[in-house]
């Protein structure tokens, strides 16, 4: 078991008894959407394996997200097309996908504990934790969610744009992504602000 900081328990005896956690997926990748998940989980809750999204392997994160969703108390996925992120930029499209995911829990949390440092809009209490997807459950929980939907999503999309092999890198600028890029120049789901490294 990851020894996590028990924050939440520490939350709930000062009377902040629903904390959400969360996290985003896709903010560096050349194409595709920025995905934001926030997870309040059941009090006292054990999730075997839980760990930061980017320290597990594919199935293993798919295995979770089935148990971080049967624990949770309440949870939801923001997602923000990769036309929108060019439009406000990255920064500001991850705090529209974390205030898009407080405003879509059907319970409203006393607090939220979000992965990062970046400034936010949401209009609860809130606390940003760096690395808190590592040392925070339900920020590790929240990563997960996140991570297995946009994956999903990518996975989808790359049958739509074969030549990309989205189902690989899941549009980050990885060499492979790259050199199709200048092969096939952009497509219709990449991020026309983000520059391409040679």
């Amino acid at each position: 078991m990851v020894p996590f900081v028990p924050i939440e328990s520490r939350l709930r005896s000062i009377g902040c008894h629903l904390v959400a956690g969360i996290d985003e997926a896709g903010r560096g990748p050349l194409a595709g959407p920025l995905v934001s998940a926030a997870v309040i989980l059941k009090e006292n809750v054990k999730i075997p394996g839980l760990n930061d999204s980017k320290l597990l392997s594919s199935k293993k994160r798919e295995e979770l997200f089935e148990l971080i969703v049967k624990n949770s108390v309440d949870f939801s996925i923001s997602i923000i097309p990769h036309t929108q992120i060019d439009k406000i930029n990255i920064v500001e499209a991850v705090k529209l996908a974390n205030y898009n995911c407080i405003k879509e829990l059907r319970c409203k949390p006393d607090i939220a504990l979000i992965d990062g440092r970046d400034k936010q809009i949401l209009d609860i209490k809130f606390l940003t934790v760096i690395k808190g997807d590592q040392i925070i459950k339900c920020i590790a929980a929240a990563s997960i969610l996140a991570k297995v939907t946009r994956d999903a999503l990518m996975k989808h999309y790359a049958k739509e744009f074969r030549q990309y092999g989205f189902e690989i890198h899941k549009g980050y600028g990885t060499r492979i992504h790259r050199n199709n890029i200048k092969k096939f120049g952009r497509c219709e789901i990449h991020r026309k602000t983000y520059k391409i490294k040679s």
